[in-house]
């Protein structure tokens, strides 16, 4: 079985933690890269951004959609991890360059079910074969190598 460590940020993060919401959304800035790599019901895991350097929760993978950030709003709200939609486009927009020659853009929604977070004395570090310019997220075994290194933490703090 395999699982997939994406990278967030840590305002993301810390938003669902504190609305301890039941499904997330953890969307990308663009659609364009999909999402293929996990079968609904394996676990994808959070890693915050340098210089925290760290898997600070996850859930289960339970789809990916192509749609308009306001559909994405109506759909998960808050649990997109920002307050509002006006941020959620505040943030879209900024890892998209700046670009706002879209005002209702598509975004992808990586669908996450039974989120878990990890309090901070709890924080895994990254995967020992973590490389700087991964953006986007890494996918490993459960079963073999720094991944079963990394899923046995998460086992232990679950």
């Amino acid at each position: 079985m395999k699982f997939f460590v994406g990278v967030t940020d840590y305002d993301w993060y810390q938003q669902l933690m504190l609305d301890q919401a039941s499904e997330v959304n953890f969307w990308l800035p663009s659609p364009n890269v999909g999402f293929k790599y996990l079968e609904p019901g394996q676990p994808f895991l959070f890693k915050l951004h340098s210089p925290r350097n760290f898997i600070v929760g996850g859930g289960y993978f339970a789809g990916y959609s192509a749609i308009p950030v306001s559909m994405a709003w109506d759909a998960f709200g808050r649990n997109n991890g920002v307050p509002d939609r006006q941020a959620l486009l505040t943030r879209i927009t900024k890892y998209r360059d700046g670009d706002k020659s879209n005002p209702d853009p598509d975004i992808g929604c990586i669908i996450l079910t039974d989120p878990f977070y990890f309090e901070e004395r709890d924080w895994i570090p990254q995967p020992s074969d973590w490389s700087s310019n991964i953006v986007r997220g890494k996918g490993y075994s459960m079963h073999m190598g720094v991944g079963k290194e990394v899923w046995e933490s998460v086992q232990m703090r679950l």
